[in-house]
């Protein structure tokens, strides 16, 4: 097998599905041995390696790190692909909302990143990218608790990249827009109208559409490949245009009055 990650390891957390799947796929056809920690991992690939683990419980994190690193023969690269969505404001969101939501999203990277790292400093091509969000720099509308945990994950990876770089650990993350998986299909049932919600996401991207799980997968093998080893502390976006394309929409030209 010829790629990029040709003798590398990799471990995707939420690997099973969504972003995840679609970067234990691309990993894989360049090359990489491949292990995923998720809160389940059947149906995974005959090639891949799966250990279920809850993200939550840092003995269960460690148990399932441990057991990838031994059957992979070591670890060098992580990508932190679990979360969880939340939809509300401030007042709709209670606190069993923003401890779970913030426990998986933001605690958890950090405990798969703390077991992880031992493995990663023996590694001559570390690599660690976390899945961020364009809710960390732009104002989405009744987002403001998912938005606070990957504003963490943003934060996160720069902190995180400043203290392993003399290690020669690279830490990045992409800033996907919003992307068409089961993740955004599970969002969207829980409004009245799922159609109209579906329709303003599409439009929410300067370029009409939702991104793909591809697209975003395509931007985390960059960041994890050895090619890439002068890149750390970096978002790379991958949104569409939101962030920072401003474009004028077309003007009915139907008279007013």
């Amino acid at each position: 097998m010829s790629g990029r990650f040709v003798g590398l390891s990799a471990i995707v957390t939420g690997g099973s599905s969504g972003i995840g799947a679609s970067v234990v796929s691309a990993l894989r056809a360049e090359g990489a041995r491949v292990g995923v920690l998720d809160i389940q991992v059947l149906g995974l690939p005959e090639t891949v390696v799966g250990h279920a683990a809850n993200v939550r419980d840092r003995s269960s994190v460690t148990t399932a790190v441990e057991s990838l690193a031994d059957e992979l023969g070591g670890i060098d690269i992580v990508v932190n692909s679990a979360g969880i969505s939340a939809v509300g404001t401030v007042e709709e969101n209670d606190d069993d909302d923003w401890a779970r939501v913030l426990d998986v999203n933001v605690t958890g990277t950090a405990r798969v990143v703390a077991a992880s790292l031992p493995h990663l400093r023996r590694s001559g091509h570390a690599s660690i990218v976390n899945v961020c969000s364009i809710a960390a720099l732009n104002g989405l509308p009744r987002r403001a608790l998912y938005a606070a945990s990957k504003g963490a994950i943003l934060a996160l990876t720069y902190a995180m990249a400043t203290d392993h770089v003399a290690e020669g650990i690279r830490v990045n993350c992409v800033s996907p827009g919003t992307v068409a998986t089961p993740f955004v299909e599970r969002m969207l049932a829980g409004f009245d109208d799922p159609i109209t919600e579906r329709a303003q996401l599409d439009e929410r991207q300067a370029t009409g559409r939702m991104v793909t799980p591809d697209e975003v997968a395509d931007a985390i093998l960059y960041l994890a490949s050895p090619a890439a080893g002068s890149t750390t502390g970096t978002a790379l976006e991958v949104d569409g245009g939101v962030t920072h394309l401003r474009p004028r929409r077309p003007v009915s030209n139907q008279a007013h009055g």
